[in-house]
């Protein structure tokens, strides 16, 4: 499938961008800009099911090829978020960036946390404004309104899609490109013993102090700083 996409910059270096679920495009409102500030053309996608992309059947294997019909390969750098990351690691064999961050990705659904589950994520369908500020206390309250937006135009069968990855272990077995794994603090997808399993693995761990899960949202100068040495 063939994506939605939106463009910031016209550098002549590449960057993806690729959200999380529930999200689009729009969720990446100061990374975009920020990079092309740094010189790259950034290409955001909408996975299918949300913002302005088809809709259809819903897995990470769909989403990944769908980034790969999408989007050009050989880039000098890829940034997945979440559903993002996990998408993002199954494409990145096709995709060959130069560089692949991974932030806080999607890597481990733990089935055991009381009330989590693919249901769960769909019920935030109907959301209210005070529950999404409550829910992210340190976002701004443009990333309030958007998230709302993002939601009335996102398909929550997208979630139901997730049921079979719950309880897997997703983690890579060894970075495919030169790979970043950004975590918030605490992260509740990559536990501090997964973190260590990955550093062993090849990859290069990073955490933001004190941001939560959509770091980019959360804690915007940590994110980008924690991007130093691969931006």
């Amino acid at each position: 499938m063939q994506l939605n996409t939106q463009t910031w910059g016209e550098g002549d270096r590449l960057a993806l961008l690729v959200h999380g679920i529930m999200a689009d495009h729009r969720t990446w409102r100061r990374v975009g800009p920020a990079l092309a500030d740094r010189g790259y053309r950034v290409l955001a996608v909408d996975l299918r099911g949300h913002g302005a992309s088809g809709r259809g059947e819903y897995s990470p294997a769909l989403y990944a090829d769908d980034l790969v019909e999408t989007l050009p390969a050989g880039a000098e750098l890829a940034v997945g978020h979440s559903l993002g990351g996990l998408t993002l690691s199954l494409a990145v064999d096709r995709l060959k960036p130069a560089r692949a961050v991974f932030s806080d990705p999607a890597w481990h659904l733990a089935s055991s946390v009381e009330g989590f589950g693919p249901e769960m994520f769909a019920q935030f369908k109907s959301a209210g404004k005070e529950q999404v500020r409550a829910m992210n206390p340190r976002w701004e309250e443009v990333d309030v309104d958007i998230e709302l937006a993002t939601l009335a135009l996102w398909d929550e069968a997208t979630a139901l899609g997730l049921a079979p990855l719950f309880g897997q272990d997703l983690l890579p077995a060894a970075p495919v490109v030169p790979s970043l794994v950004q975590l918030a603090d605490p992260s509740l997808l990559i536990s501090p013993e997964r973190a260590a399993l990955l550093r062993e693995r090849g990859f290069e761990v990073r955490s933001v102090a004190g941001a939560g899960h959509t770091i980019h949202r959360d804690d915007f100068d940590g994110f980008m700083a924690s991007l130093e040495g691969w931006i």
